[in-house]
């Protein structure tokens, strides 16, 4: 289950033997006067659920990743950079073993991920005994910034900004009077759940919670019609939110459904179905991928022939850091993880400044959380929310 903290154990001894990262390759025959006595062939990681019913809401971040080493390798074919995927699945419970064997691969410098709160619960203990910088481009909940993990980054904002900015578009977009609150019970849900309820106030009538596979919802969905409620605020991800409001549907609550990210991505549109599906709305705390500067969004069309999707832009501009890292001479996990923190840049696809706070959490100021509606089988952006 996604909030099944898992411990991993063991595996210390093994982490400290590889906390230096990688040497530098030797000149031998093919390689180029510009690459000798580089740090060459080194790997950046990508951690989060690219399989499984999750895979919607990851994929563009992988993809985003991709295009910026797949640009980067063009500029530098002398001493190219590879992406390692480590795929989750979404699950907790797989985190530790994946985690382990990523901080044991010394070529792997950087990690962007991992995608979600439970895994990274899981995953970052080790990393940070490991010394392997991370910088999240999903993972919310606030509490990842509190553990004391000197190698933790997150490139958006957290739900400290995501809950209340919910509480206000239910208020004062929706003007919603009566508003019931139900999560997943994962690190993300049950957090995001929490803070949403602290700005609703009196206007939430009714929670409930679901569990972690669920397809069936009779119970809930009865609590929700009998309550009255106009808006219902589910805090979790598609794998549960699709089945469950097309079962709300079928029911005949014709209400507005709104999530957070976990929801935000195309499996909530087509398992869902388009009847039932528009007019929901999912937040994030990050702006417009389809929105983003310079020719990320032509670029990203071009390969992949979709649009881009959320966090995409968020995790090209991360892979583009550690990047420029590498390329300024920064290849061991120890340099990279000092060049993080005085970092203070703005990306080239988002926009935004990328600067960190002692403890990992991105400049307040440069936080952003926008509201995106279903509109004819897409995620449409509605309008930025305030964030208090």
């Amino acid at each position: 289950m996604r909030q099944n903290f898992v411990r991993v154990l063991g595996s210390v001894a093994i982490l400290a033997l590889v906390a230096g990262g990688a040497s530098a390759c030797k000149k031998d025959e093919g390689t180029s006067e510009g690459s000798a006595n580089k740090a060459c062939d080194l790997k950046i990681g990508f951690f989060g659920a690219l399989s499984g019913a999750d895979a919607g809401l990851v994929t563009p971040m992988k993809q985003g990743a991709d295009l910026a080493v797949e640009k980067y390798n063009a500029e530098n074919a002398d001493c190219k950079v590879t992406v390692q995927a480590f795929d989750s699945q979404g699950k907790a419970d797989l985190a530790g073993g994946l985690a382990t064997s990523a901080a044991a691969d010394t070529k792997i410098v950087a990690m962007v991920g991992p995608a979600f709160s439970g895994e990274s619960e899981v995953a970052l203990p080790i990393f940070d005994t490991a010394g392997l910088a991370v910088i999240s481009p999903s993972a919310t909940r606030p509490s990842l910034s509190e553990k004391g993990w000197k190698v933790f980054h997150r490139g958006v904002g957290n739900d400290f900004s995501q809950g209340p900015a919910i509480a206000s578009y239910i208020k004062n977009v929706l003007k919603a009077q009566k508003a019931f609150v139900i999560d997943d019970q994962s690190a993300y849900g049950a957090g995001l759940a929490d803070e949403a309820k602290k700005g609703l106030g009196p206007l939430v009538i009714g929670t409930d919670k679901v569990v972690d596979n669920a397809q069936e919802f009779g119970a809930q969905i009865s609590k929700v019609k009998t309550s009255g409620a106009t808006v219902l605020f589910y805090a979790g991800y598609t794998e549960e939110a699709a089945p469950f409001l097309k079962q709300l549907r079928a029911a005949g609550w014709t209400g507005t459904f709104i999530g957070g990210d976990g929801i935000n991505d195309a499996n909530m549109l087509s398992v869902a179905g388009q009847k039932d599906v528009e007019g929901t709305i999912a937040t994030c705390p990050c702006g417009p991928a389809t929105a983003a500067k310079g020719t990320f969004v032509t670029d990203f069309k071009a390969k992949y022939s979709v649009d881009p999707g959320v966090y995409a832009d968020v995790s090209f501009d991360l892979a583009n850091i550690y990047l420029e890292a590498i390329k300024s001479g920064k290849t061991s996990r120890a340099d990279i993880q000092a060049f993080l923190s005085t970092y203070n840049k703005a990306g080239s696809a988002s926009g935004v400044t990328y600067k960190w706070e002692p403890n990992g959490e991105l400049d307040p100021a440069q936080v952003k959380v926008w509201a995106f509606k279903a509109t004819a089988g897409a995620w449409a952006p509605d309008v930025e929310v305030p964030k208090a």
